[in-house]
């Protein structure tokens, strides 16, 4: 009991500290939307602008992933037997699609500026404005990445993926106004702008990818899935398993698999294999639910190289 505890306490905490990075993010987002579009306006600067719209994406998102994060929390109930992890894995595809449509509107507002002509005033101010949102992207998005690992949150990598493509697409606006300041020629500023728009869709690529994956039930990672067969393999009580079946919904893990005991085992020792090895999956891989199914050896000890008391007579009437 007291180990349930511990275990919900930690979840608990846990899932307090993933809603707080989420406001933490919406925040910085918010402010940085502010600073890029007054710096927008100040410069007449496609760049910043395109690097502002990116950052309202990035927003919109962030408030996905928070909704997603406190829906992810709530524990198991009548309508969803499994729990609620798969708010993650949807919040994640949205938040793809969002950075997707962030390109394809910078591409577009840069194409026509390229076509009509481009002019960058207060350069100076773009720069130093740039600057600082990039000093405060990468430490916020550094905050959220290291969240969203420690937690295995879908939602807030993908907000994380977003914030730091934000990052890269500031600094090719920055690097556009430095040649833009240097050289006088503003046909540079939307060319960044489309340079902006490979980082934001590589990011996007990325994180549907993730999400998609997730949907569609795949297994859980090939090193994870080896610590459970090292584990099977090394108990003793048990003699053979199948049908190990893996996959993942947000941070929650599900793990189903069947074990052979020997035939000679009471239910009530098969029950106390299966529930000890439960724990011991649980414990090598967080926010894990375990079921395992528990089967006797056939009658000619075909599947199970155990030395039971059965074994051992049949071996015996083969002499």
């Amino acid at each position: 009991m007291n180990t349930d505890t511990d275990l919900g306490r930690r979840i608990a905490d846990l899932q307090k500290t993933k809603e707080r990075v989420s406001r933490v993010s919406i925040t910085t987002i918010s402010l940085l939307i502010a600073m890029k579009v007054v710096a927008a306006i100040l410069t007449g600067s496609i760049g910043i602008l395109a690097d502002a719209v990116h950052s309202l994406i990035d927003l919109t998102g962030a408030i996905v992933g928070f909704f997603a994060v406190k829906v992810s929390g709530r524990p198991p109930d009548e309508d969803h037997r499994f729990g609620h992890g798969r708010a993650e894995d949807l919040a994640g595809a949205v938040i793809a699609g969002l950075i997707f449509s962030a390109g394809g509107m910078i591409a577009y507002q840069a194409v026509r500026r390229l076509m009509a002509g481009s002019i960058v005033d207060m350069v100076d101010a773009g720069i130093i404005t740039t600057a600082a949102a990039i000093a405060i992207n990468v430490a916020v998005s550094r905050y959220v990445f290291t969240v969203a690992r420690a937690a295995d949150s879908v939602a807030l990598e993908a907000t994380g993926r977003d914030l730091m493509a934000d990052v890269l697409s500031s600094v090719a606006v920055l690097v556009g106004l430095v040649l833009v300041r240097v050289t006088g020629q503003a046909v540079l500023d939307p060319i960044v702008a489309l340079i902006v728009v490979v980082f934001i869709v590589r990011a996007a690529v990325v994180t549907m990818r993730e999400a998609v994956t997730a949907l569609m039930d795949t297994r859980l990672p090939e090193e994870e899935e080896s610590l459970i067969r090292k584990l099977l393999d090394e108990r003793q009580e048990v003699a053979n398993y199948h049908s190990l079946r893996t996959r993942k919904a947000g941070s929650q893990r599900h793990v189903v698999v069947h074990i052979v005991v020997p035939s000679e085992k009471t239910v009530e020792e098969g029950h106390r294999i299966a529930e000890e090895m439960e724990d011991e999956i649980r414990k090598l891989l967080r926010n894990a639910t375990v079921t395992i199914h528990v089967e006797p050896c056939t009658p000619d000890c075909a599947e199970c190289p155990a030395q039971c008391q059965a074994a051992r007579d049949r071996a015996n009437l083969m002499l």
